[in-house]
């Protein structure tokens, strides 16, 4: 790969190059800002790029990615450029999120051991997965930062260390082997920032730190299933009131679809049973079928049909209901009713007012039930 660096001097290992690049991300905190630091910077990014990446015409050298692998773990540089992303120049943050992309994904030759990088992050330095995670504090680092989590957290290691870790800055992160997922959070760790990442970010940080916590939380259907059922309470009250009341209409819509998949699957039985027991979580609900915005009225009725699909209603559910059934027999057969292509949406309508048409005229189940707010209003 000599043509990388020049025919007529000596080709740049890739050690010097990562070290060059310690030393220059260095500089970066330690001195004042410099063009010349930030050209060079650029530079052996763009080297380092091309060693990881190659070029469309000539492959990369495995023997040479090895050996920055190997270079980039020793000297610790994935933290380095974890923490920095938000100071490089705009062409070396994209670089980076490439670079980052194919370490965490580079495998040894023999293909016996896994991801040694990912191992790495996991037992040595879950610091860098935190570091990544608070690049969405800067809009410079967001979207790199983001690509690059949602890239790791296809690992359930690295996406336990989001959920568990509660390290403040400068501090020791979490070790897997201390994760006790029986014990509640206190609700102040590193996964609980995405609710303000996502509803006090510009849209572009919002869009990109929603995506990331949507994948945190239906990837690993098991390890979130048993993280929400622990954190059931402070989970979904912080859900219900930051994203499902959000004022960003792109925010709103996509947390009610979020929630509508989290309900609906078969890994989260138990979480969804908690969730619509709720008399409090349907009149959120309701009014979520009264938006003006279509979309929203969509999301909520995927929402809404589990409350009334759910053969074992609570009391405080089946009252509102009850109390509501006039209301939403008129109400739901005009619901949304131009979308006449849609033949499931219109066969689960129909489903839903022969299920509130069956109501019994007082609730069946007398149960006392955690029951939040006031009155329901009308529906429609």
């Amino acid at each position: 790969m000599a043509f990388l660096f020049g025919a007529n001097r000596r080709q740049k290992q890739p050690t010097d190059i990562a070290r060059s690049i310690k030393d220059l991300l260095r500089r970066l905190w330690n001195e004042p800002p410099s063009p010349k630091v930030d050209e060079e910077l650029g530079r052996q990014m763009a080297q380092m790029k091309l060693i990881v990446q190659g070029t469309p015409e000539v492959e990369c050298s495995p023997e040479q990615v090895q050996q920055l692998v190997q270079c980039i773990i020793q000297e610790d540089i994935l933290f380095d450029l974890a923490r920095s992303i938000r100071k490089l120049p705009f062409e070396a943050r994209k670089d980076a999120q490439i670079i980052f992309a194919h370490i965490l994904r580079w495998k040894p030759a023999n293909g016996r051991s896994s991801e040694p990088a990912i191992s790495y992050l996991v037992s040595k330095r879950p610091e860098i997965i935190v570091e990544l995670c608070r690049g969405y504090e800067h809009p410079e680092s967001a979207l790199p930062c983001g690509t690059i989590l949602r890239q790791a957290i296809m690992q359930d290691s690295i996406t336990a260390i989001i959920l568990y870790d509660e390290s403040k800055p400068g501090e020791r992160a979490v070790q897997i082997s201390e994760v006790d997922v029986r014990r509640q959070e206190t609700c102040q760790g590193l996964f609980w920032n995405f609710f303000n990442w996502i509803n006090k970010g510009s849209f572009e940080v919002s869009a990109d730190a929603f995506n990331t916590f949507r994948d945190i939380l239906t990837r690993h259907k098991t390890m979130v299933a048993q993280y929400l059922s622990t954190n059931f309470e402070e989970f979904f009250s912080r859900y219900n009131t930051l994203l499902i009341q959000s004022d960003s209409y792109v925010t709103k819509r996509q947390s009610i679809k979020l929630l509508g998949e989290i309900l609906l699957d078969r890994a989260n039985y138990n979480v969804m049973t908690a969730y619509v027991d709720r008399g409090e979580h349907l009149k959120l609900c309701m009014n979520l079928l009264k938006d003006d915005r279509k979309m929203v009225q969509y999301e909520g009725f995927h929402v809404f049909k589990v409350f009334v699909a759910n053969p074992n209603k609570s009391t405080a559910v089946q009252r509102i209901l009850i109390n509501n059934r006039d209301r939403l027999l008129k109400f739901l057969p005009k619901f949304l009713e131009d979308r006449t292509d849609d033949d499931q949406f219109t066969d689960e309508k129909s489903f839903l007012v022969r299920q509130i048409e069956l109501l019994p005229s007082e609730p069946a189940d007398s149960r006392p039930q955690p029951v939040g707010g006031v009155g329901v209003g009308a529906v429609a």
